[in-house]
């Protein structure tokens, strides 16, 4: 069996040391020099935008680390194997990879979604042949960003919106369920169609990797899963359960030993602070200047997501989502759709799309972001319009 790429060997070790430091430690640098402005020129509106904030970091935190014990128990290389061993052709390989990566972003958020499964798609496709590797690798960008609306957890703009609703992880589904289903259906639909020539194939699954365990990682997305659906602020509950999953496997070995390091790789710290540190900047700025709030307050439910997409394009979703939502929005759930789809347009809108490249290069993909971009072209004006669309049938916004 060929060697499986897991996220250890996704790293840096190739560079020089001091460059590896410049690149890696850079945003910090920048998102706390931010911060610290922030706190300088306007030390109110800057507190008011960190309690806003700083729970959906914490949050997935706690999922990525959750999502580093799974990998560890090869939960998730089990699933890719199980998808290529039962699908007879690429259709229903493609449809099944779809199925799982909705299912592990809404479970264990969008960003566990591209770090664990792009190396775990890649894998199943090269064990069938190859000739299914692009559709699995963008289908596993685009909808982890597409299909992040289905939990608070799913994405941290939508803990970041949420932050003015108090709405608990069974009533937030309960307004975004048909939604959220109809922004991935649609997306999968538009990628699957772009690459229908190479899903045609039927090629037998080869060997399969070792037996996963079933314990600490399993038992820990059981775990988070019914916090973030009973919990209206389940980020320090998940961040526990997080790092007492990762103690446990440390401790006990098994499937894959688990260092500090790995946790600090997986959880990217330095661009998780700089991404804090200009989404407290800009949530500050949002609550200093009544510009945003203002534009927001004249346009319907399709200019917010409208509005929303470009901004998230512009400066990221995350930042973007503390500046739109400064104040409570509107249309909240449209602005979500805005935030969550539309960064599917361009590899600045989302932090998942540094580390599906991440991933994916040390996976041994070809990722292409100008392919991944054209699909995002094509998906996200009608995923966007078939989400909205269902939003404005049922009377929410």
């Amino acid at each position: 069996m060929g060697h499986r790429p897991t996220v250890q060997h996704i790293g840096t070790q190739d560079h020089p040391v001091n460059a590896s430091v410049a690149r890696h430690w850079g945003p910090a640098a920048g998102g706390c020099g931010l911060l610290l402005a922030a706190v300088l020129l306007a030390p109110h509106e800057a507190r008011a935008a960190a309690a806003q904030d700083w729970p959906p970091f914490v949050l997935v935190a706690g999922l990525l680390l959750v999502g580093l014990v799974a990998d560890g128990d090869r939960l998730f290389a089990a699933g890719g194997h199980l998808l290529a061993r039962l699908s007879p052709n690429g259709v229903l390989l493609y449809a099944g990879t779809a199925v799982l990566v909705v299912a592990v972003t809404t479970l264990l958020n969008l960003d566990t979604s591209v770090t664990f499964l792009t190396p775990v798609l890649v894998y199943a496709a090269r064990n069938r042949g190859g000739r299914e590797e692009a559709p699995l690798l963008y289908a596993c960008l685009l909808l982890s960003n597409a299909g992040s609306l289905l939990l608070p957890g799913s994405n941290l703009t939508n803990l970041i919106v949420l932050g003015h609703l108090h709405l608990s992880g069974r009533a937030f589904l309960g307004h975004m369920a048909l939604p959220a289903l109809a922004a991935a259906a649609v997306t999968a639909l538009v990628v699957g169609a772009v690459h229908h020539r190479s899903l045609r194939a039927t090629i037998p699954a080869g060997e399969a990797p070792e037996r996963p365990v079933l314990g600490v990682g399993l038992v820990a997305i059981v775990v988070v899963t019914v916090l973030v659906l009973a919990l209206r602020a389940p980020a320090l509950p998940v961040a526990g359960v997080g790092v007492v999953a990762v103690l446990l496997r440390s401790r006990s070995g098994g499937a894959q030993v688990i260092s500090a390091r790995n946790a600090v790789e997986v959880l990217g710290v330095p661009v998780l602070a700089g991404l804090f540190g200009l989404a407290v900047a800009l949530g500050t700025l949002g609550r200093s200047w009544l510009g945003p709030a203002t534009l927001l307050s004249h346009l319907d439910a399709w200019g917010t997501a409208a509005v929303a997409a470009l901004t998230s394009v512009l400066v990221n979703n995350l930042p973007a989502a503390s500046l739109l939502a400064a104040r409570q929005p509107p249309h909240p759930f449209a602005l979500l759709i805005g935030l969550n789809v539309g960064p599917n347009l361009f590899v600045t809108g989302s932090l998942a799309w540094i580390l599906w490249l991440r991933a994916a290069k040390a996976a041994g993909g070809r990722p292409d972001v100008g392919r991944a971009s054209l699909l995002g072209l094509a998906s996200v004006p009608l995923a966007m319009a078939a989400a909205v669309g269902l939003l404005a049938l049922s009377g929410t916004s």
